[in-house]
Protein backbone atom coordinates (compact mmCIF):
# COMPACT_ATOMS: atom_id res chain seq x y z
CA UNK A 1 0.00 0.00 0.00
CA UNK A 2 1.02 3.57 -0.95
CA UNK A 3 2.15 5.85 2.04
CA UNK A 4 0.74 9.44 1.50
CA UNK A 5 4.12 10.87 0.59
CA UNK A 6 4.03 8.13 -2.32
CA UNK A 7 0.47 9.41 -3.45
CA UNK A 8 1.24 12.96 -3.47
CA UNK A 9 4.63 13.16 -5.04
CA UNK A 10 3.13 10.92 -8.08
CA UNK A 11 -0.30 12.76 -7.96
CA UNK A 12 2.39 16.14 -7.91
CA UNK A 13 4.60 14.78 -10.69
CA UNK A 14 1.16 13.42 -13.04
CA UNK A 15 -0.04 17.13 -12.80
CA UNK A 16 3.15 18.53 -13.85
CA UNK A 17 3.62 16.22 -16.79
CA UNK A 18 -0.02 16.90 -17.82
CA UNK A 19 0.67 20.87 -17.66
CA UNK A 20 3.51 20.76 -20.05
CA UNK A 21 2.48 17.91 -22.32
CA UNK A 22 0.93 19.93 -25.12
CA UNK A 23 3.51 20.83 -27.80
CA UNK A 24 2.33 24.63 -27.16
CA UNK A 25 3.15 24.93 -24.23
CA UNK A 26 7.11 22.90 -24.59
CA UNK A 27 7.35 25.78 -27.49
CA UNK A 28 6.51 28.85 -25.06
CA UNK A 29 8.61 27.01 -22.16
CA UNK A 30 11.45 27.41 -24.21
CA UNK A 31 11.05 30.97 -25.64
CA UNK A 32 10.31 32.18 -21.98
CA UNK A 33 13.34 29.89 -20.68
CA UNK A 34 16.24 32.38 -21.56
CA UNK A 35 14.38 35.97 -21.01
CA UNK A 36 10.29 36.88 -20.24
CA UNK A 37 8.19 37.90 -22.99
CA UNK A 38 5.16 39.38 -24.04
CA UNK A 39 2.38 37.56 -25.27
CA UNK A 40 2.70 39.56 -28.46
CA UNK A 41 6.43 38.63 -28.63
CA UNK A 42 5.89 35.18 -28.83
CA UNK A 43 3.29 35.51 -31.16
CA UNK A 44 5.71 36.96 -33.45
CA UNK A 45 8.87 34.47 -32.63
CA UNK A 46 6.47 31.41 -32.51
CA UNK A 47 3.85 32.08 -35.68
CA UNK A 48 1.21 31.14 -33.17
CA UNK A 49 -2.18 33.44 -32.70
CA UNK A 50 -2.38 35.50 -29.73
CA UNK A 51 -5.39 33.84 -28.11
CA UNK A 52 -3.96 30.34 -28.37
CA UNK A 53 -0.66 31.28 -26.85
CA UNK A 54 -2.68 33.33 -24.00
CA UNK A 55 -4.63 30.37 -23.52
CA UNK A 56 -1.55 28.11 -22.52
CA UNK A 57 0.00 30.26 -21.09
CA UNK A 58 -3.03 30.50 -18.38
CA UNK A 59 -2.91 27.08 -18.11
CA UNK A 60 0.62 27.12 -17.13
CA UNK A 61 0.35 30.30 -14.86
CA UNK A 62 -1.97 27.92 -12.97
CA UNK A 63 0.16 25.21 -12.43
CA UNK A 64 2.63 27.48 -11.33
CA UNK A 65 5.23 27.25 -13.86
CA UNK A 66 4.99 31.13 -14.81
CA UNK A 67 4.80 34.25 -13.49
CA UNK A 68 3.92 37.45 -14.86
CA UNK A 69 4.85 41.16 -14.96
CA UNK A 70 2.79 44.35 -15.87
CA UNK A 71 4.58 46.94 -18.25
CA UNK A 72 1.57 49.60 -18.86
CA UNK A 73 -0.40 47.61 -21.08
CA UNK A 74 2.29 45.23 -21.87
CA UNK A 75 2.07 41.59 -19.54
CA UNK A 76 5.40 39.77 -19.39
CA UNK A 77 5.94 35.52 -18.70
CA UNK A 78 9.20 34.08 -17.18
CA UNK A 79 9.25 30.92 -15.80
CA UNK A 80 8.80 30.72 -12.47
CA UNK A 81 11.75 28.27 -12.02
CA UNK A 82 14.12 27.65 -14.75
CA UNK A 83 14.66 23.93 -14.05
CA UNK A 84 11.44 23.10 -15.97
CA UNK A 85 14.40 23.36 -18.94
CA UNK A 86 16.60 20.64 -18.12
CA UNK A 87 13.48 18.28 -17.66
CA UNK A 88 12.29 19.20 -21.45
CA UNK A 89 15.80 19.33 -22.46
CA UNK A 90 16.24 15.57 -20.56
CA UNK A 91 12.93 14.18 -22.22
CA UNK A 92 13.81 15.98 -25.88
CA UNK A 93 17.55 13.61 -24.75
CA UNK A 94 15.42 10.64 -23.97
CA UNK A 95 13.18 11.39 -26.84
CA UNK A 96 16.34 11.43 -29.12
CA UNK A 97 15.07 15.20 -30.84
CA UNK A 98 17.08 18.02 -30.70
CA UNK A 99 16.40 21.13 -30.03
CA UNK A 100 15.53 23.57 -32.63
CA UNK A 101 15.99 27.43 -32.50
CA UNK A 102 12.77 29.64 -32.94
CA UNK A 103 14.55 31.96 -35.12
CA UNK A 104 17.22 32.76 -37.57
CA UNK A 105 20.40 34.92 -35.91
CA UNK A 106 19.65 37.72 -35.93
CA UNK A 107 15.95 37.96 -37.05
CA UNK A 108 13.79 41.02 -35.79
CA UNK A 109 10.74 40.17 -33.15
CA UNK A 110 8.99 43.01 -34.64
CA UNK A 111 6.13 43.13 -31.85
CA UNK A 112 6.08 46.58 -30.35
CA UNK A 113 6.73 45.66 -26.92
CA UNK A 114 9.33 48.36 -25.19
CA UNK A 115 11.23 44.94 -24.24
CA UNK A 116 11.45 43.40 -27.68
CA UNK A 117 14.74 44.16 -30.13
CA UNK A 118 16.61 42.56 -32.35
CA UNK A 119 17.96 38.48 -31.32
CA UNK A 120 21.35 37.92 -31.19
CA UNK A 121 21.33 34.16 -30.85
CA UNK A 122 18.43 32.23 -31.83
CA UNK A 123 16.44 30.29 -28.60
CA UNK A 124 16.70 26.60 -28.64
CA UNK A 125 13.27 25.60 -28.62
CA UNK A 126 12.29 21.77 -28.99
CA UNK A 127 10.82 21.31 -32.59
CA UNK A 128 7.41 19.23 -31.64
CA UNK A 129 4.87 20.42 -34.57
CA UNK A 130 6.05 17.23 -36.35
CA UNK A 131 6.39 18.56 -39.46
Amino acid sequence: MKTSREKNFTRITAALFRAIGQPARLRILQAIGHEEACVCHLESLLGLRQAYISQHLMALRDNGLVTTRREGKFIFYRLQNPAILGLIEDAANLAGVALQSTAPAGRKVDCGCPSCSTLSEPLPVLDVSGD
